[in-house]
């Protein structure tokens, strides 16, 4: 191959892994449903801390895409970031609980569905606001903010609205976030900056990896628990329909009445409405080792908002925004 055909190739293969990458809940689909239909595929990994160690990878892939110049995004657009921030921790814990609360969810399924709706925004956010023409600058700054506060707030939050279903082991909580969340996000980081040729290397097939890492969490969790989900999959698809569906909608208007143009408006919808339903399956295994099937609501959440999230991506990728419009 000569050189000048190299660049070409380089550029063939990068639209080829984003096409993949964008295929983001074909896979779900995909690879959950093997795992209900043949749960015997995907025993073997569910054994130990396989899950830990492949939501630590994803969250490394998600420092691999920052710089410290990222963080610096907070100081140049404050109100949108503390709007979607405001947005994240107090919309979607009050709207799990509720949900819970309404449709007389079992233990279980009440503690993951609240402990999806505490934790932070996903890095599938950061994709699908790409694919809707959104502001992904301001989606990359609110995952990574969001991310950060979790160690706190998802512990304290699940403590306020589960503490009186269960006993939350808050320091337990606090200690799995710091593990596969600000540890592998740091490492990132660091890598980034201290071997940066190595990273672009590397980068283009990050994100994919990551969706197949999510992927395949959520699969542990269905082949596991694969009866339980074909049982009991009506009352958890509505729970997450609705608290999902409820996260997009109400972050958009929360978003709009504050004053946010349509375009980070848009943004922060998404950041909302789609969660770390990774981090919910890896906490709901750790801290609540009482409740075996507190993770399935982690694992159908993730379908659902991957799916929802997409849905209305491309609705407003037709739908673009006019530029100037408010």
């Amino acid at each position: 191959m000569n050189g000048g055909s190299l660049p070409v190739f380089r550029e063939s293969l990068f639209d080829m892994l984003q096409k993949l990458t964008l295929l983001f809940p074909l896979w779900m689909i995909l690879i959950c449903a093997t795992a209900l239909i043949w749960p015997a595929w995907w025993t073997f990994t569910n054994q130990g801390a396989i899950v830990v160690l492949i939501l630590g990878f994803v969250m490394l892939c998600m420092g691999l895409t920052l710089t410290i110049n990222d963080f610096h995004g907070v100081v140049r657009m404050p109100r949108a970031v503390a709007i979607g921030f405001a947005a994240q921790f107090s919309i979607m814990p009050l709207l799990a609980w509720g949900i819970a609360y309404l449709l007389e969810l079992p233990d279980y399924f009440a503690v993951g569905l609240i402990l999806v709706g505490c934790c932070p925004g996903g890095t599938a956010s950061n994709l699908v606001s790409y694919i809707a023409k959104a502001d992904v600058a301001l989606s990359v700054v609110m995952t990574v903010c969001s991310t950060l506060a979790a160690v706190v707030l998802t512990p304290l939050l699940t403590q306020l609205f589960a503490g009186a279903l269960v006993p939350v082991d808050t320091w337990m909580l606090f200690k799995q976030t710091i593990q596969v969340v600000i540890v592998p996000i740091a490492l990132g980081v660091l890598l980034n900056r201290w071997l940066p040729g190595l990273v672009q290397c590397v980068l283009p097939v990050a994100p994919l990896l990551s969706v197949f890492g999510v992927c395949v969490i959520c699969a542990i969790v269905f082949a596991a628990n694969a009866e339980s989900i074909l049982v009991h999959g009506a009352d958890l698809l509505l729970a997450t329909l609705m608290l999902h569906g409820g996260g997009f909608l109400i972050g958009y208007h929360f978003a709009k009445f504050l004053g946010c143009p349509v375009r980070s408006a848009r943004t922060i919808a998404i950041e909302v409405g789609m969660q770390n339903s990774g981090l919910s399956i890896v906490l709901a295994k750790q801290a609540f080792p009482m409740l075996p099937l507190a993770p399935v609501a982690g694992a159908v959440s993730a379908v659902m908002h991957s799916l929802i999230g997409s849905l209305l991506a491309v609705l407003w990728r037709i739908r673009a925004v006019v530029p100037g419009r408010n």
